[in-house]
């Protein structure tokens, strides 16, 4: 017969735990460690990595290595043969793809590989551009950019499927980001509305808020790591869009300069929620800028001006407060 194991309750739980603190038996990090495991939440020491010095180095010195093929084939495009080009461009970053995989196969030289990756991922649109431009396309072309993108995109997501590597995701969001650019171009065909700057900020508008959505969707995941750098590029572009969706007199659009403090407000609360310093400064930001905006659109050419700009000076005075006191207190561990 089953042997019946009573479980503790709540308030022994917690006494015992009181107790072996007392004993110096059990740290809080291994409480909180235990806690996490029960919850299924990653901790974010796991998910925090710090970039050192060295590993900086790496990624500028592939950027360095980038530049010097850029000025090369700049310097020497007239007099280099098509194979040339193919061997210094495509072929440069097909070898810096397999440089990286070998040096990523030790945990001590990932970071290594990971500077070959990001040569790799630069130099490879040059290649494809001198392919498609050697065959007679037109490289400026949506259909053409589409194409590069689309292929660039499902290099690198494959190869995130196969290595689940951080630096993959990474670079298929951005190759992702100019697939979505240059196919929703593509689709929009010769359309005047479409080949506006209007077309260009509602694309802004969406490929920001994907970005802001795959930031939180990360957030307690191995991929983790990537989480500021979608919250801080998605926040701008989104409210970046909101703004200059909004235009400026006698242009101007009142439903959007009505929705933009809304969309600002609810980036600052969302800052709380998620714990974002990036929707917290850009929040801020924007919502000083809307302000500046509000007053020189509709009371520059009044008596009241120089007043509505010392109330509006007064608010950005408290709004900056308000963005230091939300930082310290709940933003300070982030």
């Amino acid at each position: 017969m089953d042997k019946i194991v009573n479980m503790p309750t709540k308030e022994e739980t917690l006494q015992i735990i009181s107790d072996l603190a007392k004993q110096q038996a059990v740290t809080k990090e291994e409480i909180m460690t235990a806690y996490n495991q029960g919850t299924g939440i990653i901790p974010d020491q796991i998910l925090t990595k710090k970039v050192s010095v060295t590993e900086i180095l790496y990624y500028i010195g592939g950027g360095v290595v980038f530049l010097g093929i850029s000025i090369l084939m700049a310097q020497n495009w007239s007099v280099l043969g098509f194979e040339t080009k193919v061997l210094a461009t495509l072929g440069v970053s097909i070898m810096a793809y397999l440089v990286g995989i070998l040096f990523g196969q030790n945990t001590k030289t990932e970071t290594v590989g990971s500077a070959f990756y990001l040569i790799s991922a630069l130099v490879a649109p040059i290649g494809l551009y001198v392919i498609f431009e050697n065959a007679g396309f037109d490289i400026t072309g949506p259909g053409i950019q589409s194409l590069i993108s689309g292929i660039l995109f499902c290099t690198y997501l494959f190869s995130f499927i196969v290595f689940r590597k951080n630096i993959f995701t990474l670079f298929s969001i951005i190759f992702g980001t100019w697939l979505f650019y240059s196919l929703t171009g593509l689709l929009a065909g010769s359309s005047p509305y479409f080949g506006s700057s209007k077309f260009y900020q509602y694309q802004t508008l969406i490929a920001g808020l994907s970005y802001a959505l795959l930031g939180y969707s990360f957030s307690k995941t191995e991929r983790a790591p990537l989480r500021g750098f979608l919250y801080g590029f998605g926040i701008l572009g989104f409210l970046g869009a909101s703004m200059a969706l909004g235009g400026w007199e006698p242009n101007q659009s009142i439903f959007w300069e009505l929705l933009f403090p809304v969309l600002v407000f609810g980036t600052l609360f969302l800052s709380v929620y998620i714990k974002s310093k990036s929707f917290l400064v850009f929040g801020t930001l924007f919502l000083m800028g809307y302000i500046l905006k509000i007053t020189a659109e509709y009371f520059s050419n009044s008596l009241g001006w120089p007043l509505v700009l010392v109330i509006s000076g007064l608010s950005m005075i408290g709004i900056g407060y308000m963005s230091f006191a939300v930082k310290k207190k709940y933003l300070s561990s982030d």
